[in-house]
């Protein structure tokens, strides 16, 4: 079974915590993060695009021309596609972007991007942030004894940690997501992952 230190905001250790194997020990399977992701990032599309198509557009009700005699190509309306201000052929309309991605699909993937985080030495526990308020300048003072300063970090916290959010959500390259809301992506798009000891605990129950 895999251990990690637990550090205090000062960045020293203040002890130990035994890491899941099921969780932080599998080997990562690429394939299924790279799906999870994929479907992830499908689904923040708007899928609100639309074009108008010939008979959508204003105007083109007559016949330009009669259509023998002229020398010209016969032409039905100067809405068709081939005139300026016709309409769009085969452009794109409302639809969904939605990808299916299991459930057990998601939570490998999951256990995945912790286990690769874990073996790559980007993951850090952190036993609390002891804000009364919130505190920019002390979350800027946590960040560098942590040695995270300048780093893109992913900083996962309990739910109900408001004074931590609100600390650091004015700092740029970090991002942060309540417990229950991590996912896949998130949880890889970054150069440290920090897990406060309360959250590391939420995520085994769920994912062990």
């Amino acid at each position: 079974m895999a251990t990690i230190e637990i550090k205090n905001v000062e960045g020293k250790a203040v002890g130990k915590a035994e890491l899941a194997p099921t969780v932080f020990g599998i080997e990562p399977n690429v394939h299924v993060m790279h799906r999870t992701v994929k479907a992830q990032r499908a689904s923040w599309r708007q899928g609100t695009h639309d074009t108008r198509t010939r008979g959508e557009v204003r105007g083109g009700g007559k016949k330009p021309w009669r259509q023998k005699g002229t020398g010209r190509a016969r032409q039905g309306t100067i809405r068709a596609p081939q005139w300026a201000g016709g309409g769009t052929v085969f452009g794109p309309h409302p639809r969904s972007y939605d990808q299916k991605v299991n459930r057990k699909e998601v939570k490998l993937a999951l256990r995945s991007a912790l286990s690769a985080k874990l073996a790559d030495e980007q993951l850090i526990v952190v036993n609390e942030f002891p804000f009364e308020t919130p505190s920019t300048k002390a979350a800027v003072a946590a960040l560098k004894a942590l040695g995270l300063e300048g780093k893109r970090v992913t900083l996962v916290i309990g739910n109900e940690d408001v004074e931590t959010f609100l600390s650091f959500r004015n700092l740029q390259n970090i991002n942060i997501v309540p417990v229950n809301d991590i996912n896949t992506y998130e949880l890889l798009d970054n150069k440290v992952l920090v897990v406060t000891e309360q959250a590391l605990k939420h995520i085994e129950e769920v994912l062990a």
